[in-house]
């Protein structure tokens, strides 16, 4: 419990230093990238921090790879997450956006629970002869649209032909690939269960014991990665980060050894997941105060500008992307890929690829 609450105090004190800070939307965007590779690197698998920058402005220098792909699907959920309100992620309409399923939807459903009362009603008289006749069942259908009944039905029929095909995921899925006796429904289904029964316990604490529950688990074959979105959502939700703040709980996961992470004792992978998440926390006050120490180097370098400069733009820029390229420059500032190099130069960024050509600049 000694680090959970540990973890919860600096992720409070980091959620509320970048609240009020000058530079926290550039710190928020960066996590974004940074959180994303270390994802890929969890799962054994090495993105660079400045492919998956470059691919994001389609700037791509050569040819995205799988592993890229992937990191960009996880870069688009977090940010997915970020935009919507906190306790999206979790709900029945998240989850299964985020699976990405093609469920029938749930303004389906209601169509066809509504569709079957209205053929209990319609049952009645399912010939329409009542009409005009001296029945009870004419009288209690008068007054009815029986146009406006054929349209429901007919959407309901469409609603439940489509419901009742099977999934396209089923059907084509490759055995070589996948496997075809996984479960993913009833893992999930399970996990959601571990997710009611924790309900009660402190944010870090459940998110802690919900991220475990996942990877025992193994809910879905190709993205064990959601899982820890889903465990930063749930502090999103709790209130310990606020706004577009979403825990780079990878980033602080990466520093814990992978022997601890997959211990066997339940305990030892609670206390490696607890100790991850402080790391997380920590890393992100170290970098939050790096930006605000090179902000106030650039701005320094403002002094005596012409008020048409475009350096104040270019800080901006760089202040939101752990990388920029030439390309990127010249696009955001509106100027040739010449000049974007010229003003690069005057700011004085690192180069960061050491290279001739392609090259990306970052802050030192």
């Amino acid at each position: 419990m000694e680090p959970t609450f540990r973890a919860a105090a600096e992720l409070v004190r980091l959620d509320e230093r970048v609240a009020r800070s000058p530079v926290g939307q550039g710190w928020i965007e960066r996590s974004q990238f940074t959180d994303a590779c270390a994802s890929l690197w969890i799962d054994g698998e090495l993105v660079h921090l400045e492919d998956l920058v470059l691919h994001d402005a389609t700037k791509d220098i050569r040819t995205p790879t799988h592993e890229l792909t992937i990191a960009r699907d996880v870069l688009r959920t977090r940010r997915r997450i970020s935009g919507q309100s906190p306790d999206w992620a979790l709900s029945a309409d998240g989850i299964r956006t985020l699976r990405k399923t093609p469920e029938i939807t749930l303004a389906d459903a209601d169509e066809v629970e509504a569709a079957a009362a209205i053929r209990r009603v319609v049952s009645i008289d399912p010939e329409g002869e009542g009409e005009g006749e001296d029945t009870d069942a004419g009288e209690d259908l008068a007054g009815i649209d029986y146009g406006a009944i054929d349209a429901v039905l007919a959407r309901s029929e469409a609603a439940i032909a489509q419901a009742r095909r099977p999934r396209a995921g089923q059907v084509e899925r490759d055995p070589m690939v996948y496997d075809l006796d996984w479960d993913e429904d009833a893992r999930l289904e399970e996990w959601r269960s571990v997710l009611r029964q924790t309900q009660d316990l402190p944010a870090v604490l459940q998110a802690i014991v919900i991220l475990d529950a996942w990877n025992e688990l193994s809910v879905l074959q190709h993205a064990p990665w959601l899982g820890r979105l889903f465990a930063a959502s749930i502090l999103r939700q709790a209130g310990v980060t606020s706004g577009a703040h979403l825990a780079a709980i990878n980033l602080g996961l990466k520093t814990i050894p992978v022997d601890r992470r997959r211990h066997r004792d339940r305990e030892t992978r609670l206390l490696a997941i607890a100790h991850g998440v402080l790391a997380a926390a920590e890393i992100g006050l170290k970098e939050h105060d790096r930006l605000v120490l090179a902000r106030t180097l650039f701005e320094r370098k403002l002094e005596g500008r012409r008020t048409s400069s475009k350096l104040p733009e270019l800080i901006a820029l760089v202040m939101a992307k752990p990388l920029v390229s030439a390309g990127m420059v010249a696009k955001a500032l509106e100027v040739t890929p010449q000049a974007a190099r010229r003003i690069v130069l005057e700011l004085g960024l690192r180069e960061m690829t050491g290279r001739g050509r392609f090259r990306a600049w970052g802050i030192i």
